[in-house]
């Protein structure tokens, strides 16, 4: 869809380093992707926890509750996965550009949508997280009994049974949660993530 010609978008006179300077942090994404299951939501909530607490400022994206939220008019097809990216990925360059330390945990199967979030957002403010636990690993899991509906067929397009998840090739962190545990892999990140983040 063609935008009107009569948008005139405006800029902000509060600079880039001026919000670096009053928040304290240097704003980015973490981008946790992964099968469901995995881990991702988890590790994400907890990292955020201990980050806020170290006084960065930081917020929460996380698919089910975007899904219910902002992007409830959208179905789980191709279309509707790739949309539900875009919109994603528009809020969060919103909020990093306002300065947040974003912390978002969304299953993201392709490539193609984490490479349009990377691009939305920016590269230098990306910072890709691969919660890497193999199918069956998370099939055990299965706490949403999710798996089970896809493997009979009741829930349709299920990302590892009857959709593609494709691996991230290049991740700047890939935490293994079939063989650490939590607090070993919320150290792992909150020494990776910190270096990003300190001014």
């Amino acid at each position: 869809m063609s935008q009107p010609k009569e948008l005139y978008p405006v800029r902000s006179k509060v600079m880039y380093k001026d919000r670096v300077e009053a928040m304290g942090q240097i704003p980015l994404l973490i981008w946790f992707t992964g099968l469901s299951g995995s881990g991702k939501s988890t590790l994400a909530i907890q990292l955020e926890s201990l980050l806020f607490k170290k006084g960065y400022k930081t917020y929460l994206l996380e698919g089910d509750t975007i899904r219910t939220g902002l992007n409830s008019d959208l179905s789980f097809s191709e279309e509707g996965r790739n949309e539900n990216m875009r919109r994603i990925a528009e809020v969060a360059k919103l909020m990093v550009d306002a300065g947040m330390v974003v912390l978002a945990a969304f299953v993201s199967p392709w490539k193609k949508n984490r490479d349009l979030v990377k691009k939305i957002v920016g590269a230098d403010r990306y910072f890709e997280v691969f919660v890497d636990a193999p199918l069956e690993v998370c099939e055990q899991r299965d706490v949403k009994g999710l798996y089970k509906k896809a493997r009979t067929g009741e829930l349709k397009d299920f990302t590892g049974i009857s959709s593609p998840y494709e691996r991230p090739e290049h991740p700047n962190v890939a935490v293994q949660t079939d063989k650490i545990n939590q607090e070993e892999a919320i150290n792992l990140l909150l020494k990776k993530v910190e270096d990003r983040i300190k001014p």
